[in-house]
């Protein structure tokens, strides 16, 4: 008997992740088909997806290209064309789609995100902040509709397919790993006033300009450790973070017993990806599997929060739960958006979400309209607190 085609709602579909799902969909030829496409204002690449894929709901950002998008199909084929932060959601909850790939960045994407889940649908998760800002809001509307969520990032699915089997009372600790960025060996008296093209050289992998800088500041594994905590319902204590500038090592989890388990993989982002849209198959890639020989040792060191008072920060935020992570996020995309402005210098973003922090009052982030209210507040706060100094 053959492979039942599954449909797949693709939110964020011009991105880095986006292209990465739609190669995946091309090599695993049959198995998928797009359901819905949903993008922002790359509307020229979104056009000749919706051409080759032909989905029957498409989201874009602005009401003024609906109709460039819509001419697309003609009478060609049956296509509903939506817009705005509202469109999105309705692409989350397309009619027949069996996976909701999550891969809108920032903050925006937590409502599609939640969407998807309430709609119980499997769920592959690249937008880490859903979960950093709603990760207790997600997890009680997922155990209500019976949604799935796997996640997409390479360290979380790393940890995902180490725990695969493992009984939560046996795990001591999960480790994510994390490559260094490309200021890892940047003396400290000189990182303050790096500039915007040295933090988007990522010596490792191809990612988007905000994630990109977070990876420079290591603020990404700050929240992808946030993120831990609720994909795999760990305590604070139990999540920790080794520098690991080969890559190679994806995760680490050690078990009560002593053993550690490791998941190992190329830096290709194809390869979590297909792991999100087929587990628990695991059907050949015709990706390059990772040559150890060629990669020749693997180091690992602890992180050194002189270098990167960020992942302090979000260690932080993370210990204090509630509200402290959704102000952090918030904060941080505001300062990373100021400093890729070259608003600010790349030494300030840290500066502007500690100050965002040290004025926090916590209270309980346990409803959507409280998440909105503290979003809102923090990034009011992050605005005030930028200072354009010159480069």
């Amino acid at each position: 008997m053959g492979q039942t085609t599954k449909a797949i709602a693709l939110l964020g579909s011009t991105g880095s992740i986006g292209a990465s799902v739609l190669d995946v969909v091309d090599r695993l030829d049959g198995r998928f088909r797009i359901a819905a496409l949903a993008a922002g204002a790359n509307v020229s690449l979104l056009a000749a997806q919706v051409e080759k894929y032909r989905p029957a709901l498409v989201s874009v950002g602005d009401r003024r290209d609906v109709g460039r998008i819509r001419a697309l199909a003609a009478r060609r084929w049956r296509m509903e064309v939506v817009h705005g932060p509202e469109g999105a959601v309705e692409a989350a909850r397309a009619e027949g789609a069996d996976i909701v790939v999550s891969a809108i960045t920032g903050m925006s994407g937590f409502a599609p995100t939640l969407a998807a889940v309430r709609a119980g649908r499997r769920v592959a998760l690249a937008n880490k902040e859903s979960l950093v800002v709603g990760g207790a809001v997600l997890r009680r509307e997922a155990a209500r509709s019976g949604a799935a969520i796997i996640p997409v990032d390479s360290e979380h699915s790393g940890v995902f397919q180490c725990l695969a089997g493992a009984r939560r009372r046996h795990v001591r600790r999960v480790i994510l790993t994390a490559s260094g960025g490309p200021f890892l060996k940047t003396r400290l008296s000189e990182l303050g006033r790096k500039t915007v093209e040295e933090a988007l050289r990522h010596p490792r992998w191809r990612m988007g300009r905000k994630v990109t800088v977070d990876s420079a500041t290591l603020m990404n594994k700050g929240l992808e450790l946030i993120e831990a905590r609720w994909l795999f319902d760990l305590e604070p204590s139990e999540l920790d973070v080794l520098i690991h500038p080969q890559s190679a090592v994806h995760a680490l989890v050690e078990m009560k017993d002593g053993s550690m388990l490791a998941q190992l993989g190329a830096t290709d982002m194809r390869l979590p990806v297909q792991v999100a849209l087929t587990w628990p198959d695991r059907p050949d890639s015709g990706l390059p599997a990772l040559d150890l020989a060629e990669v020749g040792r693997l180091e690992f060191r602890r992180v050194d929060e002189r270098r990167f008072p960020l992942y302090g920060l979000a260690r932080r935020a993370l210990e204090a739960g509630a509200s402290w992570p959704v102000a952090l996020n918030a904060a941080n995309e505001v300062a990373v958006a100021a400093f890729l402005e070259r608003t600010i210098l790349f030494g300030d973003i840290s500066a502007v979400v500690a100050g965002v922090l040290d004025g926090h009052r916590g209270r309980p982030a346990d409803s959507v309209e409280a998440i909105v209210d503290i979003d809102q507040e923090a990034r009011r706060e992050a605005r005030r607190r930028l200072t354009p100094r010159s480069s």
